[in-house]
């Protein structure tokens, strides 16, 4: 048998819009883990908030990427995880061409230690309050972060992705979500960076590699898994995602993910 590294993205690909876990993507999951192949989550998400879904699905990989690849972790002799690779970044410059650009905003920053520091009110994200606290914008400067998350509620997407481009984030890595929500890693890192390392790591093939999601921050994971393995866009996600994708499944709600692991 050839092992296999099985790359999932969490929102809208394992989970469902009201939170909930197909029960075939369950299903899925286990058989895979069965047969001894690596079922691992890269995310966007902090640990503090992809712990809950690692612990829902039963799963034991030896790595967990999070903060779209700035955050990756190895689990322990006592199965716990502890970080192995952090990469950050001085967001001052970053932040503050944003704020010149859409003004009040909700603006926060992960730390190394996986705190969350916010500014801008209470954030509409309720795990950034419970993981973190409130503080000035003034006092993100400087902080040491592995990424920024702006959200401006009062814009269209269309509108924020103006404002991004105009703010020339050349360097730094970005994503924009599906509403006016814009991730930043530090330059040059994203799920598909820190994905190679655990490959190497594990000594699998690239020609092994699956990764599924639906966001554009999982563009360069698709294209990256796509290129000697096999990569699937949720049939929800935007053009974009589908053109980086290898292959395409069904909606998060027609249990797509699902229909995509029976397949290996």
């Amino acid at each position: 048998m050839i092992r296999r590294l099985v790359a999932l993205d969490i929102d809208g690909t394992i989970l469902t819009h009201d939170g909930q876990i197909p029960e075939a993507t369950h299903r899925e999951v286990d058989r895979l883990r069965a047969a001894g192949h690596e079922v691992m989550l890269a995310t966007g998400r902090s640990w503090f908030d992809t712990a809950p879904i690692h612990e829902r699905l039963g799963l034991d990989s030896r790595f967990v990427v999070s903060a779209n690849g700035a955050f990756t972790l190895e689990r322990q002799a006592d199965g716990s995880y502890a970080p192995c690779r952090i990469e950050t970044f001085d967001p001052t410059a970053v932040l503050k061409r944003l704020r010149d650009g859409l003004g009040e905003a909700h603006y926060a920053i992960e730390t190394p230690d996986g705190e969350f520091r916010y500014a801008g009110g209470a954030f509409p994200e309720a795990s950034f309050e419970a993981a973190g606290r409130e503080c000035s914008f003034e006092e993100l400067l400087g902080l040491e972060a592995t990424r920024v998350v702006v959200v401006a509620p009062d814009r269209s997407t269309e509108e924020f992705m103006s404002v991004v481009e105009r703010s020339g984030l050349h360097q730094v890595s970005y994503s924009v979500g599906w509403t006016s929500w814009l991730d930043i890693a530090p330059e040059g890192v994203n799920k598909a960076t820190a994905l190679e390392s655990v490959r190497t790591a594990l000594g699998i093939d690239r020609s092994a590699v699956f990764a599924a999601g639906d966001g554009r921050n999982d563009i360069e994971m698709l294209t990256w898994a796509g290129e000697f393995g096999t990569s699937v866009a949720m049939g929800q996600a935007p053009q974009e995602v589908f053109d980086a994708a290898s292959s395409i499944t069904g909606k998060i709600d027609e249990d797509g993910l699902a229909e995509a692991l029976a397949q290996l």
